[in-house]
């Protein structure tokens, strides 16, 4: 008998170790099992048990609140009021389970209310700058073009001033910047020039208006309107403007 045992049984091999591994791993899992029905309940855990069962049952006839109710006409499951627009179930409870202290969760909403309130500031002040940098940008691009468009009339009015003195055997300019300069010079009458300007200092729009002038009252020519009159008094009259900002 007890060879035909033995021979019945399994000898593969490695198979006693696992059957060993499985019985041990159930043995454990039945330890933890017993331990916890075994074990003793924190006071939080039966308090929420006890909690969680109230709320899920219903209001009953022993609580005075639901019979002052039930005499003034409350039916259970209807809507609180007297055409029934209120409420039909109760006021949750919000069950604080934290440690922080009252008012914490109002502190850190109000901090991160603020961090977000700095933060739009932040974008805000940035695309206020971004649009005084467009701005700017732009004010200096129109400035530069106007410059160069009172150069260019000033341009052509040393050009003018210089073929009507010219032709009043005039050879020498009143003064040196009311002509156009020489293409090619020597470095001295360059050094010469140069202190010179920076000895007048005047802006490009002041030479326009003196030399605009200087033309109107000398050769009774307007630069703006490209004509030369006979004399003052057919310029004052025949002239669309007087001035600069008229023909404009």
């Amino acid at each position: 008998y007890l060879l035909e045992l033995t021979l019945r049984q399994d000898v593969r091999p490695g198979l006693p170790m696992v059957r060993r591994m499985k019985e041990a791993i159930q043995k454990e899992e039945k330890q933890k099992e017993a331990n916890e029905k075994n074990r003793q309940k924190s006071i939080k855990e039966e308090e929420k048990e006890r909690r969680d069962l109230v709320l899920q049952s219903a209001l009953g006839n022993e609580n005075k609140g639901f019979a002052l109710l039930q005499k003034m006409g409350y039916k259970s499951g209807q809507a609180l009021g007297k055409s029934g627009e209120g409420i039909v179930e109760p006021i949750p409870l919000n069950i604080k389970t934290g440690l922080s202290g009252l008012g914490h969760d109002e502190l850190k909403k109000r901090k991160a209310e603020e961090k977000l309130e700095n933060y739009r500031q932040k974008l805000h002040m940035k695309k206020q700058a971004n649009e005084q940098a467009a701005d700017q940008f732009r004010i200096r691009f129109k400035n530069k073009q106007e410059e160069r468009k009172m150069e260019g009339d000033l341009r052509k009015s040393q050009r003018a001033c210089q073929q009507l003195d010219m032709q009043k055997d005039i050879d020498v300019p009143k003064e040196t910047w009311y002509w156009l300069e020489p293409e090619e010079e020597d470095k001295k009458d360059e050094e010469d020039k140069e202190d010179e300007c920076t000895s007048t200092d005047l802006s490009v729009s002041e030479k326009l208006h003196i030399l605009t002038a200087y033309l109107r009252e000398e050769h009774f020519y307007c630069i703006w309107c490209g004509t030369t009159y006979e004399d003052s008094e057919d310029l004052s009259s025949n002239c669309p403007g007087n001035s600069a900002a008229d023909h404009e």
